[in-house]
């Protein structure tokens, strides 16, 4: 077994799930702790059953409930060094024997999955996203790019399955109430993936083996799921690949998705 499972996903809270055979594992804690035990509870998923919370970044829609979580089930809490540093509210409340550090671009295991941080271009202190291993499957977690680097595109390559940021429609972005600055914010290139880069993106990792990819991060004022999804789809059939080449889902953002069955 090899599952993925968005609890949720959205500039609002995000939190993930990641099962093997022998692991379930959370990649950020964004929303309350009730509403994570909730929704883990639908999924017949006991919290006291998660063997460790990853961190992407410190931002609260990701990290929200983190030193709440670990400390009332005794989770283990991995990141890295700067982020560690960068959120000192949730790491007092973690048992220092629940607070593991790891580099980017270094790999590391939980029981029987292993995990390969790579940097991401966003505005926080040492942001990451994820490839995740289990026997010969990869699949990524990618959201918060403020734009798509070389390495970005050789970390994804490769993988069956992304959870890949699609923010912002750009036209609804140029004309929403926001302020100027935080307009300048989402769209600079430490900032968000809108829809049409996503799309793009998607079509070049087609190419490398990717068949399955859910739609994440999006903005509640600047963005809506079905066009997020059918912008994806227009620059996949741009770039000279049909609709029918890969699996496309949005990830909801109040409650759990579908689950992704990876092997």
């Amino acid at each position: 077994m090899f599952n993925f499972c968005s609890l949720f996903s959205g500039s609002t809270g995000n939190s993930l799930l990641i099962q093997s055979d022998n692991t379930k594992v959370l990649v950020d804690a964004g929303e309350s702790a009730k509403k994570i035990v909730s929704a883990l509870s639908l999924l017949d998923v006991d919290i006291s059953d998660i063997d460790a919370i990853l961190v992407t970044h410190e931002h609260s829609d990701h990290v929200k409930s983190l030193g709440t979580l670990s400390k009332k089930y005794s989770i283990p809490v991995y990141a890295n060094k700067k982020t560690w540093d960068a959120m000192s509210d949730q790491r007092e409340k973690i048992l220092n024997e629940n607070q593991k550090t790891f580099d980017t671009n270094k790999e590391f295991e939980v029981k029987d999955l292993s995990f390969r941080p790579f940097q991401i271009p966003h505005d926080a202190a040492d942001p990451c996203g994820f490839n995740i291993f289990n026997k010969d499957k990869k699949i990524s977690i990618a959201t918060d790019l403020g734009h798509i680097t070389p390495e970005i595109l050789n970390s994804l390559e490769k993988s069956s399955f992304i959870l890949l940021e699609s923010n912002y429609d750009s036209n609804i972005l140029k004309y929403s109430k926001y302020p100027y600055s935080l307009k300048q914010r989402i769209a600079g290139p430490n900032g968000h993936l809108s829809n049409n880069m996503s799309g793009i993106l998607i079509s070049k990792l087609i190419n490398t083996g990717l068949s399955s990819v859910m739609l994440g991060h999006l903005s509640k004022e600047n963005n809506f799921p079905e066009l997020a999804y059918k912008t994806v789809v227009e620059e996949i059939i741009n770039n000279h690949h049909d609709e029918s080449d890969i699996k496309i889902k949005v990830a909801r953002r109040d409650a759990p998705s579908s689950i992704i069955n990876i092997a």
